[in-house]
């Protein structure tokens, strides 16, 4: 396909929506997507500003204090640990290297590329933007021939659903067979709610229980834009097998693809500290438990969502029509057909929306069934 056959932004289909649900009298309460409200915590803040003297180029792979960060991020948070300076890579966001990867990787015509049958759509675009075939599918069975990048998103956007360690050690097996990279999406994993989630930590695909302490052909993406309030900032990075981090480390030197050296300094502070994690999980643990009994009160069924920033509900109606419904509630969500067609009757509820209107979409959902 390439750039020039992209179709148009699907979320231009939502603003008659978005118009219906401002005419509430108590205003909008937009739900609809994942961009943080809360503050950038100042640790942060004060990072950047005292690195504002950024006079000379930044550094495609990253600062040595950023690299090392990562690596004792991912031992510490993670639980992966041993991985060295080579093994880990700043980008400018996540989703510039989830569209990039497969061109960045050199895939083209007749290439498969795997990704979730409920997914964030740069998954399917990325592979469209490289001349690939992507390929929708949850059962690692089913990938063919031909495969050469498999994405895992593990919590998923939109459904919020976990694989856990013996279901991505299937993943990384069945790639290997097939000669494919493979790449877990892992930018939720901070955000676990329910089931052995609400307790234990959600396992990487490095995890030495899924890649065998081996991460030849395996990559991990994380963001800090969740976590961390840094949705501005465009913080993020990869890590996994060093010879794959060095070659897209060497086209990302060629296209000039390179992280702000303000931010990295940002990051190295961002990934050291977790308090302000921790603070703002029980933020969104809050707005969570506001929602999701609201929402079920009102007809819908909260499917998965046990991780994550959303709530993946149906109410067994067309989506749009659901869509309508919550309109004239003043609530705006996200159509599960964004995510793929295999979800006509879903819909995406965000719980980055301030706790006033949380509280307030709740209200009106409770108030359908008083």
């Amino acid at each position: 396909m390439g750039v020039l056959g992209l179709p148009d932004y699907p979320w231009d289909q939502v603003e008659p929506y978005a118009a219906r649900a401002r005419q509430h009298p108590d205003g909008i309460a937009d739900l609809s997507i994942g961009s943080p409200v809360d503050p950038t915590p100042d640790i942060i803040c004060r990072a950047l500003s005292e690195a504002t003297d950024a006079h000379a180029y930044p550094q495609t792979v990253g600062t040595p204090a950023l690299r090392e960060a990562i690596a004792e991020w991912f031992d510490r948070r993670r639980g992966v640990a041993g991985l060295e300076p080579r093994n880990v890579l700043p980008t400018i966001g996540s989703k510039e290297l989830v569209a990039l990867l497969p061109t960045l990787l050199g895939l083209g015509e007749r290439d498969v590329v795997v990704h979730p049958r409920a997914a964030y759509p740069t998954y399917e675009i990325g592979a469209r933007v490289a001349g690939a075939i992507p390929f929708a599918s949850d059962e690692p069975d089913e990938w063919p021939a031909g495969t050469r990048l498999v994405w895992l998103n593990s919590p998923g956007n939109p459904d919020g659903g976990v694989l856990d360690a013996p279901q991505l050690a299937r993943a990384v097996a069945r790639a290997r067979e097939l000669g494919a990279v493979i790449a877990g999406d892992e930018c939720y994993a901070e955000l676990g709610w329910a089931g052995p989630w609400a307790n234990e930590p959600i396992p990487s695909i490095l995890d030495p229980r899924v890649a065998g302490g081996d991460p030849t052909g395996v990559l991990a993406v994380y963001s800090l834009s969740k976590q961390s309030n840094l949705a501005g900032y465009r913080a993020a990075f990869l890590a996994g097998d060093p010879d794959l981090i060095a070659r897209l480390a060497n086209v990302r030197k060629h296209l000039g693809l390179m992280l702000p050296g303000p931010v990295q300094a940002a990051m190295v502070v961002a990934l050291g500290d977790d308090a302000h994690v921790a603070a703002q999980k029980e933020l969104y643990r809050a707005r969570r438990a506001a929602l999701k009994p609201a929402l079920e009160a009102a007809g819908f069924t909260i499917d998965r969502s046990e991780a994550g920033l959303y709530l993946w509900a149906t109410e067994g109606l067309d989506a749009w029509d659901s869509m309508g419904r919550l309109a004239d509630l003043g609530i705006l969500a996200g159509p599960g057909v964004f995510y793929g067609e295999h979800f006509p009757q879903h819909v995406r509820l965000s719980l980055t929306a301030t706790d006033e209107r949380i509280a307030s979409a709740a209200a009106r959902l409770r108030a359908t069934v008083s």
